[in-house]
């Protein structure tokens, strides 16, 4: 018996612009914007004994496949009616291009950063340099999640990110995002005028947080990891790298939405890196349009990553720009609507490019 179905997005059309206007009844629109077009779909049937199953489907015989009775055409329904479904704003950030997030580590151990702006008045200036730079969000976070990474006593991350969040709050053009997994590190960054909550743990960590978080009413990034950043990487295992962390996610966003965080605040991050080897994050990159069928925007962190060093022998962290870029706008290909990036000027760059071949000439 089938337990699972899942559409994966494929045979994506280049420049869209004429072939949606020639051809809309051919083409998905990805999340409603007419840059990241799909014509078919690879439909993975996987059963309970393990078997998984794969075809193309064109998107006329999904449509036809969602028509029948029973629990698979259901399931066809709701995931094309997720995959078109256009993307609410996210704080007042339209969603039509891809969203920049600057990573701003308050840390003194993060695995690529730590320690280069781990006091108050040199985050803030970094930040704000960011800011200049063309992000979206600033991310701020004060405990490395970063494999073997002692976990943080709160007063200390409280210590560190408060005062980062007071002194950008009300000066900056970005929005703010806290990279916490502790509820009252949600609910005081909150209050101190943070916009996005932003959880390694999908709200697993702490058992207060999923509370804290529907409480702020905030945004939140839901990130799949398996095991802690002390044992993430202790020899991973999946079935299926990329189904088990959409099985996960969307587990966790059913969660939510029945603790009283709206789907419409929910955002996915299929966590590259966290627990993790680099054949499961080759994998999740690859099949990245899956995770348009959660139905919430899709965030990808591939920036700096240890797997962008294993395959091409950049041991230094700081001199993987060319990789993650190359990540980022893979995952951009695929729909990606945020991008979590050390690099923020550099990321903007190709985007600009990358945005200008799509569309013909037209910037945003």
């Amino acid at each position: 018996m089938t337990t699972h179905v899942y559409l994966r997005p494929v045979g994506r059309v280049s420049h869209p612009p004429d072939r949606v206007s020639a051809a809309p009844d051919k083409l998905l629109r990805l999340g409603g914007r007419d840059d990241v077009v799909f014509s078919a779909f690879e439909m993975i049937e996987r059963h309970a004994d393990g078997w998984t199953g794969r075809r193309v489907v064109a998107l006329d015989e999904a449509r036809q496949l969602a028509t029948q009775p029973g629990p698979t055409g259901a399931r066809i329904k709701t995931l094309l009616a997720r995959l078109a479904e256009p993307r609410l704003p996210v704080v007042g950030k339209q969603l039509d291009r891809p969203l920049i997030m600057a990573i701003v580590n308050v840390t003194p151990d993060s695995f690529s950063d730590g320690g280069q702006h781990a006091s108050a008045p040199s985050a803030i200036d970094h930040a704000l340099r960011l800011d200049a730079e063309g992000a979206d969000i600033l991310d701020i976070g004060g405990e490395s999640t970063r494999p073997g990474a002692p976990p943080v006593p709160l007063d200390e991350e409280l210590r560190r990110v408060i005062p980062v969040i007071a002194g950008l709050s009300g000066k900056t053009r970005a929005k703010l995002s806290i990279d916490t997994r502790k509820a009252e590190v949600m609910r005081q960054a909150a209050a101190a005028g943070v916009q996005i909550l932003n959880d390694v743990s999908a709200l697993t960590h702490d058992p207060r947080s999923m509370t804290a978080a529907a409480e702020t009413k905030l945004p939140v990034i839901l990130m799949h990891a398996q095991g802690d950043p002390q044992t993430m990487q202790q020899d991973p295992t999946y079935a299926d790298a990329l189904l088990d962390v959409f099985d996960y996610l969307e587990a966790r966003i059913e969660a939510c939405v029945q603790a009283g965080i709206a789907r419409e605040r929910l955002i996915a991050d299929p966590g590259i890196g966290f627990g993790k080897t680099t054949a499961h994050n080759l994998e999740i990159l690859a099949g990245l349009a899956l995770f348009h069928g959660l139905g919430v925007p899709l965030l990808l962190g591939a920036t700096r990553k240890r797997f962008i060093g294993t395959l091409t022998g950049a041991a230094d962290p700081q001199t993987r720009m060319p990789g993650s870029l190359a990540a980022a706008l893979s995952g951009v290909l695929q729909g990606a609507q945020i991008l979590r990036v050390h690099d923020v000027a550099a990321t903007r760059q190709a985007l600009t490019i990358w945005q200008v071949t799509m569309t013909g000439g037209s910037v945003a």
